[in-house]
């Protein structure tokens, strides 16, 4: 398989302005997440300075950035801030807060005020139920499934995101998103699953070179890397 074979939208996951930059010049990157754990990552000192610059680089494509606060009325006000920032802007707003509260309330209100959102950290098909409930009619969103860190905790993630995607395709605007990538082969994973989209970190975004490669050819170069690094460190061992 070809990256140009790939049904599902690829959207960069990262907080890096330079690296954001540099991915937007590929073609097949359609949109962009990041979130607080990336941005410190990252070294960002300013949220909004960040935020802006990025949307500056990055107009004509989707971009989700991610509320701090962990109350809801905080939360409320950070949500209506960054929607302000670009017509192209989806709020992240977590599935609960750190007391396990549930946002379907807070997601409810600015759903109906229209706002762009992207629900993030879910990871139960009741929790999809809750979310594509609380969507207004003609809203645009993204339910966001962490499937890599459910594969973490032994669970087929596949399964939930098959059952997940005609739940959130009820919703006309809605959005089911395969995130938490630890590998290419998660990208082909949600696109058998035919999930809408995919957010990939930079360092496996590089990787998909590898796409259709030969193994035989892949076994080569990895000998010749053995080889290469082992002359690098000197190392004899008769």
């Amino acid at each position: 398989m070809r990256i140009e074979d790939l049904e599902i939208a690829i959207y960069a996951d990262g907080a890096d302005i330079e690296k954001m930059k540099q991915m937007s010049r590929l073609p097949y990157i359609k949109g962009f997440t990041t979130n607080p754990t990336l941005m410190k990552k990252a070294g960002v000192a300013d949220y909004v300075s960040f935020a802006k610059q990025a949307l500056l680089e990055i107009p004509d494509r989707p971009v989700s950035m991610e509320v701090f606060a962990d109350d809801f009325d905080k939360m409320e006000q950070e949500a209506r801030e960054i929607s302000s920032w670009g017509k192209n802007v989806f709020v992240k707003i977590p599935v609960m807060n750190t007391k396990g509260e549930s946002s379907i309330p807070l997601i409810r209100k600015l759903s109906a005020e229209g706002l762009k959102l992207n629900i993030t950290a879910v990871f139960t098909i009741e929790q999809v139920c809750s979310i594509v409930d609380a969507f207004a009619e003609g809203t645009e969103n993204i339910v966001s499934i962490f499937a890599g860190r459910i594969l973490d905790a032994g669970v087929d993630a596949e399964e939930i995101m098959k059952e997940a995607l005609p739940i959130c395709h009820k919703k006309i605007g809605t959005k089911l998103l395969w995130a938490s990538v630890r590998e290419v082969f998660n990208i082909i994973q949600a696109n058998r699953c035919q999930v809408d989209i995919i957010t990939v970190p930079d360092e496996i975004i590089l990787k998909l070179s590898n796409l259709g490669k030969d193994l035989t050819q892949f076994s080569r170069e990895t000998v010749e890397m053995f080889v290469r690094d082992g002359r690098s460190l000197g190392f004899s061992i008769l």
